[in-house]
């Protein structure tokens, strides 16, 4: 028996569905609606991460698919199959928490082995498939002792081994790496991505973080108060966000946010009082624009568009007032004021607001250290237009067709 096995990760277009949610939705006793009408799917061998704020109802969406949470309505499908009102042990999945949730009075051998021992397998076969998985996970050593013996990576490398001996159609796992510190959480990112393409099983993993999310998943699904926000591959996400909320959420630091105005010529752009020449090709990829000539709208750039300005550069530029400054060793995140307001608040940008709120209200540009300026100069930074992302002010939308 082999419990390690190399497949297709199976996320193309076409793959079969593992998991499934059709319209699902959670109303809770309270009227709370928790999740609506979700529609979801994880493809075979798929490692989908599932992110979004605290209370945005991803934990809900991973309960209801492990057949903990009820739904209220929808369908959910395992493997093909409709499991909606499925006990949990009917599901074939295996659930891996955040808080490892281990036997501490068995040893990593027997909490491994546990579920096996429900289905009453032979101890041979127990054992076999337990020895696998502890040296899949670097445990062999470690397969006599207790839990409490154990660091919390190891701790959360018996929950996986637990869950993979059980060699299951889908893996659902909620936040296992809260509980580690920085360095260890970065470790473990690696390894259970690694782990899950060895594996080729199909994998919904729920986190707040949308850096975990970014780096491990093969796809990423944005989740706001119950609705799905948009659903793609981490790069497309970041590059083209569908509305103003995933142009937030996504990135850190996150995407820099203004109303503007659009010239009725559309060749430029202000930003309180500070223009920005905008080329035909910015209208060529977003004819969408031509709806916007001379009214509002918000413009997004991320950190990394932005470059300290040199005398010779004569490119679109903003210029403002450094309030803070951040040093990241292999970069420099340079917070400055701009007279602009930043979508949805009224930011005026003066001197007179007190520091914290200049700070929280700021543009950010994020810079290589030997260009760092010092705080309270006024600076120029050159922007790639380009790179500009518009929304609608109103519905929060992108604007591309």
């Amino acid at each position: 028996m082999t419990i390690l096995s190399t497949s297709d990760r199976g996320n193309g277009e076409g793959a079969m569905a593992a998991i499934e949610l059709e319209k699902v939705t959670k109303v809770f006793q309270n009227g709370t609606v928790a999740v609506d009408e979700l529609e979801l799917e994880v493809r075979d061998g798929e490692f989908l991460v599932l992110v979004g704020p605290s209370g945005c109802g991803k934990t809900t969406v991973l309960r209801m698919v492990a057949g903990l949470e009820r739904t209220t309505a929808g369908t959910i499908r395992i493997g093909g199959r409709e499991v909606t009102d499925a006990s949990p042990r009917d599901r074939d999945i295996a659930m891996v928490f955040q808080n490892y949730a281990l036997y501490p009075q068995l040893s990593v051998a027997e909490n491994i082995g546990f579920p096996l021992k429900l289905r009453k397998m032979s101890k041979a076969e127990v054992r076999e498939r337990v020895e696998a998985a502890a040296e899949t996970l670097g445990l062999t050593d470690w397969l006599d002792r207790r839990p409490a013996q154990l660091s919390g990576g190891q701790r959360q490398r018996v929950a996986m081994g637990r869950a993979i001996v059980r060699e299951p159609a889908a893996f659902l796992m909620d936040e296992p790496l809260s509980n580690l510190d920085a360095k260890l959480r970065v470790q473990m990112r690696a390894e259970i991505s690694a782990l899950q393409r060895r594996l080729g099983v199909a994998t919904l993993y729920v986190t707040h973080d949308q850096v975990e999310a970014m780096t491990m998943g093969d796809r990423v699904a944005v989740l706001r108060d119950g609705i799905l926000q948009q659903c793609d591959e981490p790069q497309t996400l970041y590059d083209h966000p569908r509305n103003l909320f995933v142009a937030s959420f996504i990135g850190s630091p996150p995407m820099n946010l203004y109303e503007a105005t659009l010239a009725p010529t559309g060749g430029e752009l202000f930003l309180g009082h500070q223009r920005l020449d905008v080329p035909p090709s910015v209208h060529t990829a977003r004819p969408g624009l031509a709806a916007y000539l001379g009214t509002t709208v918000v413009v997004g750039f991320r950190p990394e568009h932005l470059t300290i300005s040199t005398p010779a550069e004569t490119g679109p530029h903003l210029e403002g007032r450094v309030e803070f400054v951040e040093a990241l060793g292999s970069d420099v995140l340079v917070h400055f004021s701009l007279d602009a307001p930043a979508a949805g608040e009224e930011v005026d940008g003066h001197d007179t607001q007190d520091l914290a709120t200049r700070i929280a209200s700021t543009c950010v540009a994020r810079v290589e250290p030997n260009l760092s300026p010092k705080i309270g100069e006024r600076t120029t930074f050159s922007l790639d237009v380009a790179r500009l992302q518009f929304f609608d002010p109103a519905s929060e939308t992108g604007i591309w067709q």
